[in-house]
């Protein structure tokens, strides 16, 4: 992976268990990504709801996750989604899954993705 392509998020600590973390915003101020830290496990997600496509999910920034923090959450449609799958598990896109974005956590614990896995 080279420098050009990749782009550092954040480090794996700066997420704590059970949390989500917006990253990239758009020109509309919207989180092109999410993360999820799960059973001490990164899952990255695109912040798009299968349900209607490109809608955002978050209600306020980094808030994708439900009020009991045990699944991803699509505020606008109230899906709920498996936070390690992306499964949809209840709401109108059930069964259908998130979409991943590969994440990569070096030795030094700093997250990251390829720019060309979001476009």
């Amino acid at each position: 992976m080279s420098i050009e392509e990749s782009k550092v998020l954040c480090h794996i600590d700066d997420i704590d268990e059970g949390t989500t973390k917006g990253f990239l915003a758009n020109d509309a101020g919207q989180d092109l990504l999410f993360i999820v830290k799960v059973k001490g496990q990164i899952f990255a997600w695109r912040n798009a709801c299968p349900h209607v496509l490109g809608a955002p999910m978050a209600w306020r920034k980094d808030a994708y996750m439900d009020a009991k923090k045990q699944h991803v959450a699509c505020h606008a449609h109230g899906a709920l989604f498996e936070p390690d799958s992306g499964l949809c598990i209840q709401g109108p896109c059930l069964g259908k899954t998130l979409e991943k974005v590969p994440v990569y956590i070096n030795h030094m614990g700093m997250v990251s993705i390829l720019l060309t896995d979001i476009h």
